[in-house]
C-alpha cells in the first residue's frame, strides 16, 4: 500500500485501524494458504473453568428454591427465601457432589463465612437470590456480601504490600470500559475536570484515554508524562517533574501499562509520592487490568490511596470479557469528598440542584455515590447497579483466587503469556534481559529503536525518510496474513507494533516472530538498493521495549 493510502488510516485509531487490517490479512492468509493471525486485541483465549462450574450448579440449584416457593404448571416460580437456605444448599449439595461445581461450592461458603463472618443464610441468600435475577441491585453500588469479598480481592490483587488502612467503597460497573466512562462523566460533573482544564496522560496509554480528553463533552488538554523506553518505560524525573504544574489537575496511568506492558517499579512509586508532597491536591486515576500478571503487584491505589481512584476489570486475569465485570475503588478518606466540599457556594448550589432528588443532605453525598448517580443520569438512580446475576459471578471469581493460597492459578495464567513471549522473542532472534515487572500480556516492538541497535542509525533514518509507519502493519496483514496494532495510536513511538500474547495459540507466536523479523530484513535489503551499501546487522540484547 503507497504512503498517500496510508496517510489517509493516520487520523484513525488503532481499533479502527485493526478492522481495515484484519480484511486484508483474511484475504491474503486465503488466497497464500496461510494462517490467518490476529495478535491485535487482547481477549485472552483461556477461561477460569472452576468459577464457572460452581456458577452454574448453583444457578440450578437457585431454581429449586424458587420452585420450593411456588411451582404453576406453566412454569412460574417464586422469589428465594432466607431462612434455613445455607443447610438446603448443604444438603442440596450433597445430593450433587458428583457434579462440576459442587466440590467447589461446598468449600467455598464455609471458607468466606468464616473469613469475613457473614450469617449463613444471608450470604447463601444473595447468591441464591440474585443468581435468579429477580431484584434490582440492592444497595444499588454494590450488594453487601459481593462487596466484601472483592474488597480483599482486590487488597490482594492491586493493592500489595502494607496494605493501606481504612476502608474502600467500590461500585461494581460493567467491565473497565464502564468504569471509564463513569468516572470522567462525574469528574466532570462535579466540577473537579472543567472544560479546559489540563491533565497529564501517562504515555503510551490506552487509546481511549488519548480520545475521551479530547471530546467536547470534556473538551481536556493533556500533557504527555513519557514512560521511557531507555528507562525500561519507567518514567523518569524530568517527566515526572511535569506533574508540578499547578494548572495539571490530574495524572492518569494505566499500570501495568498498555501497550508496552511493564508495572510501575517501588522506585518509580517514591517518586510520585514526592510529588504529591508538593502537589496533595492531586488526583489520580489509575487503570490496572493487569496487574494480577505481575505477582507482588503495587497498585498507585495501594500507596495513595486518599488521591487515587481505582479502576479494575476481571476480563483478562479471568477470561471473562464477555461477562462485563469491573469496579471502580475510592477510599472512604479521600481528597474528592474534600474537593467538592471546597467548592464555592456557587458551584454547590448546582450540585444540590443536581442531587437534591436523591438525598436530604446532598453536600453530604460522598463522591462514589455521585460516580453510581451520573453514571445513571442522575434521574434514573433507583435503578442503577450491576445486574445481579454478574455481581454472582464476580463474588465466585474473587473468592476462587482468595481460596488459591498457592496461587496456581496465577502461575498458570502467567505461565502461558510467558511461554508465548519468550516464543515470539525465539521468532524475532533476539535477546532480552529479564524484568520483573514485565506482565507478559502484551509486547511493544518498535522498529526504530530495533534497526538502530542491529543496522545502524543511517539504515533507521533511510527507512523514516522513505518508509511511512504505518506500512509495518499493512505489510504483515499483506504478506503474512498477520494483524497487530500500530503504537503510534498509544503514543507510543511512530515506528513500533503491539503484539497480544494472550489470545492465539502457542506454536503460532514463533512464526509472528519471523515475520516481524522479515520485514526488517526486507527494509535492509530496500537501504541497501536504494544506497548501494551493505546493512550489517549485529546482535545485541534488549531490543523489545516491553522487556
Amino acid at each position: 500500500m503507497d504512503d498517500v493510502m496510508l496517510k489517509q488510516y493516520e487520523k484513525l485509531g488503532p481499533f479502527e485501524i485493526k478492522d481495515f487490517l484484519a480484511k486484508v490479512a483474511s484475504k491474503s492468509a486465503q488466497e497464500a494458504s496461510l494462517s490467518y493471525l490476529n495478535a491485535g486485541r487482547g481477549n485472552p483465549n483461556w477461561v477460569a473453568t472452576e468459577p464457572r462450574e460452581a456458577f452454574f450448579l448453583l444457578g440450578q440449584f437457585a431454581i429449586t428454591e424458587s420452585k420450593r416457593v411456588m411451582d404453576l404448571p406453566p412454569g412460574v416460580g417464586g422469589m428465594p427465601k432466607a431462612p434455613g437456605i445455607a443447610n438446603r444448599l448443604e444438603t442440596w449439595l450433597k445430593k450433587h457432589e458428583d457434579s462440576p461445581g459442587a466440590r467447589f461450592l461446598q468449600a467455598m461458603v464455609p471458607w468466606t463465612v468464616k473469613k469475613f463472618g457473614f450469617d449463613p443464610d444471608k450470604f447463601v441468600h444473595e447468591l441464591v437470590d440474585s443468581i435468579i435475577g429477580d431484584h434490582y441491585p440492592v444497595p444499588d453500588r454494590m450488594l453487601v456480601h459481593n462487596e466484601a469479598v472483592v474488597h480483599e480481592y482486590l487488597q490482594w490483587a492491586m493493592c500489595g504490600n502494607p496494605r493501606p488502612k481504612g476502608t474502600f467503597k467500590i461500585y461494581a460497573v460493567e467491565g473497565g470500559t464502564a468504569a471509564m466512562c463513569y468516572i470522567f462523566k462525574s469528574l466532570k460533573s462535579n466540577r473537579l475536570l472543567n472544560p479546559g482544564d489540563t491533565i497529564a496522560l501517562g504515555v503510551p496509554i490506552f487509546t481511549p484515554y488519548l480520545e475521551m480528553a479530547h471530546l467536547e463533552d470534556y473538551d481536556l488538554h493533556f500533557v504527555e508524562v513519557h514512560a521511557k523506553q531507555e528507562h525500561r518505560f519507567q518514567y523518569p524525573d524530568d517527566e515526572l517533574k511535569k506533574l508540578l504544574d499547578p494548572t495539571v489537575k490530574a495524572f492518569f496511568v494505566v499500570n501495568p501499562g498498555n501497550p508496552f506492558a511493564v508495572a510501575m517499579s517501588d522506585d518509580t512509586i517514591k517518586k510520585i509520592g514526592a510529588v504529591l508532597k508538593e502537589r496533595p491536591d492531586l488526583i489520580l486515576l489509575t487503570d490496572d487490568v493487569y496487574g494480577t500478571f505481575v505477582p507482588g503487584f503495587r497498585s498507585l491505589i495501594g500507596e495513595f490511596p486518599r488521591n487515587t481512584i481505582g479502576v479494575y476489570s476481571y476480563s483478562k486475569y479471568f477470561g471473562c470479557t464477555g461477562w462485563r465485570l469491573g469496579t471502580i475503588a475510592v477510599h472512604e478518606n479521600n481528597i474528592f469528598d474534600e474537593k467538592i466540599a471546597a467548592h464555592p457556594e456557587e458551584i454547590t448550589r448546582l450540585l444540590d440542584k443536581r442531587y437534591g432528588g436523591l438525598t436530604l443532605e446532598p453536600r453530604k453525598m460522598a463522591f462514589i455515590d455521585r460516580i453510581v448517580a451520573d453514571s445513571r443520569d442522575v434521574a434514573l438512580n433507583h435503578t442503577a447497579g450491576l445486574s445481579l446475576p454478574q455481581q454472582v459471578m464476580m463474588t465466585i471469581f474473587s473468592v476462587a483466587e482468595l481460596m488459591d493460597e498457592k496461587k496456581d492459578y496465577q502461575r498458570a495464567c502467567i505461565g502461558i503469556v510467558k511461554s508465548r513471549a519468550e516464543a515470539t522473542i525465539e521468532g524475532l532472534g533476539i535477546q532480552v534481559g529479564e524484568n520483573q515487572n514485565f506482565d507478559y500480556y502484551y509486547g511493544l516492538i518498535d522498529f526504530e529503536f530495533w534497526i538502530r541497535k542491529y543496522a545502524g542509525d543511517d539504515v533507521a533514518e533511510w527507512m523514516k525518510a522513505n518508509i511511512h509507519p504505518l506500512d509495518i502493519v499493512f505489510r504483515l496483514a499483506e504478506d503474512h496474513g498477520i494483524v497487530l496494532l500500530n503504537g503510534s495510536g498509544f503514543a507510543a513511538p511512530d515506528w513500533s507494533v503491539r503484539i497480544s500474547f494472550a489470545n492465539l495459540d502457542d506454536h503460532v507466536y514463533d512464526d509472528i516472530g519471523r515475520a516481524v523479523r522479515a520485514i526488517a530484513r526486507g527494509y535492509g535489503r530496500a537501504y541497501e538498493a536504494a544506497t548501494g551499501k551493505t546493512v550489517k546487522i549485529e546482535r545485541k540484547e534488549e531490543l523489545v521495549g516491553a522487556r
